[in-house]
């Protein structure tokens, strides 16, 4: 007998019905909640839980990065961002340097603001929205 979690089935539904606009908004939510707990992690001195948290973002780099579509004229000018956030996250995970992830935070949070206000000009034009961060169908 399989017991599972609602808490995870809750979340697991939640990415599986979602917009690719709002996967976008949620791994930045991500990128931001997992810096922040770096964050934490370092003014506790716990390093492990830092590395852990740090690895966590900079995957939501990546992936960002990976799922970039690349048609539209914006793709390169975030894509050269994120490979900036990740070098950034590296050398905070190296250092354990509060300050640079606070750097990565504010990058995290005005994505999150301008591909949120693209959403909404794309819902009330009826519009796909430039999907800057996933790569899906137009």
């Amino acid at each position: 007998m399989t017991v599972t979690n609602p808490y995870q089935q809750y979340l697991d539904n939640q990415i599986n019905t979602a917009t690719p606009e709002k996967l976008l908004l949620m791994l930045l939510d991500g990128g931001i909640r997992f810096c922040q707990k770096a964050v934490q992690a370092i003014e506790l001195k716990d390093i492990s839980e830092a590395h852990t948290n740090l690895v966590k973002a900079q995957n939501i780099v990546l992936e960002l990065l990976a799922t970039l579509d690349r048609s539209y004229p914006i793709a390169e000018n975030l894509a050269a961002l994120y490979d900036y956030m990740n070098r950034r996250l590296i050398e905070a995970n190296i250092k354990k340097d509060a300050t640079i992830i606070n750097e990565v935070i504010g990058f995290f949070k005005e994505l999150k603001e301008a591909f949120a206000q693209a959403a909404l000009i794309a819902k009330n034009n009826n519009n796909s929205m430039v999907r800057g961060g996933l790569n899906v169908a137009k």
